[in-house]
């Protein structure tokens, strides 16, 4: 199979995006740890993975704890020898309000998740990837992560950050063997898009030029070939998985 003797972590990987992630990394044989605050579901889509003779093992982490990220790359160290792949996808949607009424606590705190979180993530994966030999980081942005969306600064903010740093990174890594790129999905069917459109995806599928809302596995089935030999000579990529979104307003 692709990944056939290969580890990969996914943050955020109990439920949406992440979930299918899981589930599509070890369809094609990679050994997946399910980093995720979410015990309960972690533990659940791990062993789904099981049920269908895959591997996955669930490491509770808060990605906006330092300490936690280096306990999940350890684990993937100790557990398998290696860390080939990471897909970094955990994400809060933050507080919806003009900028001047926004809660610092609730800016902050989708900034630790969201910024430092996948920096820090891609600190400790960076090393471990290199010592495995190389290979590839994806990270999640956001279609909002290249355009704007009034009323979610700090998630508009948050995202056009992991585009940069994305971009950052690959340029520092890309001669050692680390190839770096981004997802920037549109509307796509997640708990999260349902919080956000108060459980009317109607309203967001209307935006999309494609008249439709994107499916978690469309998104999966990116990020594993952005990881694989087949995007070998692609990094610094921040890639619109959006029916079309980006090309009408971009």
């Amino acid at each position: 199979m692709m990944f056939s003797e290969k580890v990969a972590i996914v943050t955020g990987g109990s439920s949406g995006i992440g979930y299918s992630t899981v589930i599509e990394m070890s369809s094609r044989g990679a050994a997946v740890i399910i980093a995720d605050v979410d015990e309960e579901n972690g533990e659940a889509a791990a062993k789904s993975v099981k049920d269908k003779g895959g591997i996955a093992l669930f490491k509770y982490t808060d990605v906006s704890n330092a300490t936690h990220i280096s306990e999940m790359v350890e684990k993937s160290l100790t557990e398998f020898g290696r860390l080939d792949f990471a897909y970094n996808n955990a994400g809060i949607e933050g507080q919806q309000a003009l900028l001047a009424e926004q809660k610092m606590t609730e800016v902050q705190h989708a900034f630790d998740v969201m910024i430092n979180g996948v920096y820090m993530s891609m600190q400790a994966q960076i090393p471990a990837i290199m010592e495995s030999g190389g290979g590839a980081i994806v990270n999640a942005s956001s279609i909002w992560g290249l355009n704007c969306w009034p009323e979610w600064s700090p998630y508009m903010t948050a995202k056009h950050a992991v585009s940069g740093m994305t971009k950052a990174a690959a340029l520092e890594y890309a001669a050692k063997g680390v190839r770096i790129n981004a997802v920037a999905p549109g509307p796509i069917l997640t708990p999260l898009l349902l919080r956000g459109w108060k459980n009317d995806p109607d309203k967001a599928s209307g935006r999309v030029p494609m008249k439709r809302i994107g499916r978690p596995e469309e998104v999966a089935n990116a990020v594993c070939w952005l990881c694989s030999n087949e995007s070998s000579f692609i990094t610094g990529h921040v890639m619109p998985i959006d029916g079309g979104m980006n090309a009408e307003i971009g």
